[in-house]
């Protein structure tokens, strides 16, 4: 089927919303809180995972008030699809990691397969110190080991997008974390 604007519009007036813009700026302003507590003092380089995660690292960003870098990769199961496949490195880092403490933020912890080998990818690179945070994280009993360190909302086991996450490469900019009507 061929995405039409007219179709991604429907879907997102038929949508529900989980987390009004909020509820999500609430979280986000949380999470700021938590990764200062925890990172303030160890010169952390913060990975954005692109595309999804463009969003709440820029917000997040504003809720860190001390010195730190700034890099990004691009890794993706999804390339604009529903449904994830094998993971494709599109950008990695251009930082080294080598003894660094590194914290990963995605927009989003499902199975945790994507986490899980950008985790790995920061251990085999040599940080010191991983640790991740996610705008939300879905609940089911699909998960891989992987659990992230920071978590800003929960959602049910439905397919989401807003807030940096995306409903076939469109939506990504929806003020608040909406699922697809069922």
């Amino acid at each position: 089927m061929t995405v039409t604007p007219e179709h991604v519009q429907k879907i997102y007036d038929e949508a529900d919303c989980l987390h009004t813009q909020q509820q999500v700026e609430a979280a986000i302003a949380k999470m700021g809180e938590e990764i200062t507590a925890a990172l303030a003092d160890k010169n952390p380089l913060l990975l954005c995972v692109l595309t999804g995660a463009i969003v709440p690292t820029g917000q997040l960003l504003t809720h860190l008030d001390f010195p730190l870098e700034l890099d990004y990769l691009h890794a993706t199961r999804y390339s604009g699809n529903t449904t994830g496949g094998e993971l494709h490195w599109i950008a990695k880092p251009r930082i080294s990691l080598q003894g660094r403490v590194v914290l990963v933020v995605d927009d989003i912890l499902d199975e945790g397969h994507t986490l899980a080998e950008i985790l790995g990818y920061c251990h085999a690179e040599g940080a010191s110190e991983v640790y991740s945070a996610v705008l939300v994280e879905k609940h089911h009993n699909r998960k891989q080991d992987v659990s992230a360190d920071f978590v800003g909302l929960d959602v049910e086991d439905r397919y989401v997008f807003g807030y940096g996450m995306d409903y076939k490469d469109y939506l990504r900019n929806a003020p608040g974390i909406f699922a697809v009507k069922e």
